[in-house]
């Protein structure tokens, strides 16, 4: 545990990590199926958005990520096999970010790793979005640095986006590689690509999180929640 005491700064992940967002996108969605009157398994529902999230990402690096949201929204629709939502729909949906809830644990250990650490987003999300969010269920936490897919022009898993944090922080604070620590749920997302620049990583599990999930899982060190792993850096 000294060495992830002995680390300056952690590289957020937000939506998965800090906020519910398979929370917050069923329930962005829920109208949509409310209109037709179906139902579908959660697993379901969330596998096919991750494919359809990732494909535009793909195919659209630049595209800010509530816009993005309103281009699968009708997507993801189409293929549950529901009529197509209205274009005014898929704008709320893709406005819905920062609705999503964060986690009961997220503000208070944030407070606590505050004292130890440097605090930097690392989001695939739009600056707007994020503003929201951090204005809303994250309560205005005072990040040290924010950085989103939208400043890269890319999207994580792309390792671009991490050396580009990695070059900021050394410019903005003097931290080196080795005294980050990318701090995710999502395997898919954060720790493979993180592992395969050099970064250590902290596994925040999120006990039943079905996106970002891959095979074969890769960290430093594993927590189920981040208010655990808080009670760690702070024994």
């Amino acid at each position: 545990m000294s060495q992830l005491a002995s680390s300056r700064l952690l590289c957020f992940d937000v939506y998965g990590t800090l906020v519910d967002w398979e929370t917050g996108i069923l329930a962005a969605f829920q109208p949509t199926l409310d209109q037709s009157h179906a139902q579908f398994p959660a697993e379901q529902l969330l596998t096919l958005y991750h494919e359809l999230e990732r494909h535009q990402q793909t195919q659209t690096p630049d595209m800010p990520y509530s816009q993005l949201l309103a281009t699968i929204h009708p997507v993801w629709a189409t293929r549950l096999g529901l009529p197509t939502p209205s274009l005014e729909a898929s704008l709320r949906f893709g406005d819905s970010v920062g609705n999503w809830p964060a986690f009961p644990d997220t503000v208070a250990a944030l407070t606590r790793l505050a004292r130890y650490y440097k605090l930097v987003v690392l989001s695939n999300v739009d600056r707007e979005s994020f503003a929201k969010t951090n204005k809303g269920s994250l309560q205005g936490f005072p990040f040290d640095l924010v950085i989103t897919a939208q400043d890269v022009g890319s999207y994580k898993p792309d390792v671009r986006n991490f050396e580009y944090m990695l070059r900021t922080v050394k410019e903005r604070f003097e931290v080196d590689r080795a005294q980050v620590l990318q701090t995710a749920q999502s395997q898919f997302h954060d720790h493979h690509p993180a592992r395969a620049v050099g970064i250590k990583s902290v596994w925040i599990v999120r006990p039943g999180a079905i996106m970002g999930n891959v095979a074969e899982a890769v960290f430093d060190w594993r927590f189920d929640t981040l208010g655990e792993m808080a009670d760690a850096v702070g024994e």
